[in-house]
């Protein structure tokens, strides 16, 4: 039986994205925050990756260099993190979480599960983990070499 729908995956997993951030910095922007959705992303991958290259989080955040370096001064300013030199490659540096990063992160984690919570609000625990199975599966044939 053909499908009656007329959106694409692709089309509705953009948009779902879309929406899932704009929710994320209106309740950010509720917490007062401070910080950007960029400037979130950059800390939650720093958190989730101490140590990594400056140029291999722009890459994986599909940024421009110049546009991650101008985020990670404001995040340095504020000591969410810290650039140390790399010890493999002098020109490069690592990114580490800073002394204040610890608040930012929990405020991040608390926002993006109430975010989480409303966009599945009407699904049950197997719907639920479906999805995730689904989506996994979908990146891992994307991403295979």
């Amino acid at each position: 039986m053909a499908s009656t729908r007329t959106e694409s995956v692709g089309f509705l997993l953009t948009d779902v994205s879309r929406l899932m951030r704009r929710r994320f910095m209106q309740k950010l922007e509720a917490e007062q925050g401070g910080l950007t959705l960029a400037q979130a992303r950059v800390l939650l991958h720093v958190s989730r990756n101490q140590g990594v290259r400056q140029i291999d989080v722009a890459e994986l955040l599909e940024m421009q260099p110049i546009t991650l370096a101008r985020l990670i001064d404001a995040l340095e300013a504020d000591r969410l993190v810290e650039r140390r030199p790399d010890p493999n490659d002098r020109r490069a540096y690592q990114i580490h979480l800073g002394v204040a990063a610890a608040e930012k992160l929990a405020l991040i984690e608390r926002v993006a599960r109430a975010v989480r919570s409303e966009a599945l609000r009407c699904l049950d625990a197997e719907q639920s983990a479906a999805l995730m199975n689904a989506l996994e599966t979908m990146r891992g044939n994307l991403s295979a070499r």
